[in-house]
């Protein structure tokens, strides 16, 4: 079919699907002028082997530009030239570039879906109905049980009989106690902070904050946590039950202290330390206070480095809802005041290893452990909520150099 033919054969289909108000003339393929009009063997709707040939061009992909071969180069003038999907002119060769350029922009305009959040093991292997509790007890996020056995770990083993490894038996036991006594701590901290999580960006998808939970399923949950503590507890002596016993009351007044004081950080020192105490006794059956006191003493300002750098994550949304921290404490100094708590935690360490009588390899892995602090106070960016939360987590390596640290020094004592 001619080129004037197939001219004719789209005007012809534009006049019928009523794109103009008026009819349109003839069109001459040369001068783009008003012609005669067309006979009707060539008219596509009069002529029905015509219309057949149109339909068949028209439905035909068009892929390459035009060429000697007429089918070809037809069906590239029917579909590029004359019945574009969308356009401004009804000839505009440029109408199909235009609405491509539109759609980029729409898409630059939108914004970018946001990333996908990996699923954790609690996401995938437990139970629907289980979820909220693991959740709540912090079972998909480790780190907690890590800085909280760490103290309990350290104690232990400095009370070992030197050439000795420790009580495996009790790192054990200790190991499952940490786990519950952090469910529970983060149960209760939930329960209380249970109208403050809401408004915080972080902590807004918890269980009780979301809805996923209510407090009456809290309070029965903490129940069975208490509960399996205290059979792990009732397997230590007298002198460590009493000791473990007390811990409570700083499990359950931690959560309080943002509402009151800037240095929550240093209760949560005082609470999550007081394995450093506990362990010892639970060998020993009695405390040794040139050995357990520096220890404790340096975990709390180890506690007061970790938890200032993971509260510059929450400052903004902490001044909105009014709970203090030393984030907010400290400001702009923080990283002096996390230097010296830092110094004071690796002394700590040092006089506590000396007086166990630990054997020199102890040093250069608390001297690792030292530049491992270093590394987090100096280079951390406290207004970069991932990079706080990134040197945050780093804390499991500090306590595990500190911990093979005081298993080599007691091997070679």
């Amino acid at each position: 079919m001619a080129p004037s033919a197939l001219l004719r054969a789209a005007a012809g289909a534009l006049r019928r699907r009523g794109r103009f108000a008026t009819s349109l003339p003839a069109i001459s393929p040369l001068s783009h002028t008003p012609t005669s009009s067309p006979s009707p063997s060539l008219d596509p709707f009069l002529n029905p082997t015509a219309r057949r040939h149109l339909i068949t061009l028209s439905r035909r992909p068009c892929l390459l530009p035009p060429s000697s071969t007429s089918a070809v180069a037809s069906s590239y003038y029917f579909e590029r030239i004359l019945l574009p999907a969308s356009f401004a002119h009804p000839f505009s060769t440029s109408s199909r570039s235009t609405d491509e350029d539109k759609d980029k922009e729409k898409e630059d305009i939108l914004p970018s879906p946001p990333p996908l959040m990996s699923a954790s093991w609690v996401d995938k292997w437990l139970p629907e109905a289980a979820r909220p509790y693991a959740m709540l007890a912090r079972l998909d996020k480790p780190i907690g049980a890590w800085l909280l056995g760490w103290p309990c770990m350290w104690s232990i083993t400095m009370a070992a009989v030197p050439g000795q490894l420790p009580d495996l038996k009790m790192l054990a036991l200790f190991g499952c106690g940490t786990v519950l006594l952090r469910g529970a701590g983060c149960t209760v901290n939930d329960l209380l902070d249970r109208d403050i999580d809401p408004k915080v960006e972080r902590t807004k998808s918890r269980p009780f904050a979301s809805g996923a939970l209510t407090p009456t399923q809290g309070v029965c949950f903490l129940g069975s946590q208490l509960l399996l503590g205290l059979g792990i507890l009732l397997q230590l002596n007298d002198f460590s039950r009493v000791l473990g016993a007390s811990s409570l009351l700083l499990v359950f007044s931690y959560p309080l202290m943002k509402r009151f004081t800037f240095w929550p950080q240093a209760f949560l020192g005082l609470t999550f330390n007081w394995g450093a105490l506990l362990g010892w006794a639970a060998i020993k059956g009695s405390l040794d206070p040139a050995v357990v006191l520096p220890l404790y003493t340096a975990g709390i300002c180890w506690t007061l480095v970790y938890d200032t750098i993971y509260a510059h994550q929450d400052k903004e949304d902490d001044l909105k809802v009014g709970v203090k921290s030393t984030a907010l404490r400290f400001g702009d100094l923080t990283k002096q005041w996390i230097s010296a708590f830092g110094a004071a935690s690796v002394c700590g360490f040092a006089l506590s290893g000396y007086n166990a009588e630990l054997a020199w390899p102890y040093y250069p892995l608390l001297a690792a452990a030292a530049a491992q602090l270093a590394w987090q106070i100096s280079t951390v960016d406290i207004s970069d909520r991932t990079d706080c939360n990134m040197k945050f987590v780093s804390n499991k390596w500090f306590g595990a150099l500190v911990f093979w640290g005081i298993v080599f020094g007691r091997l070679a004592s």
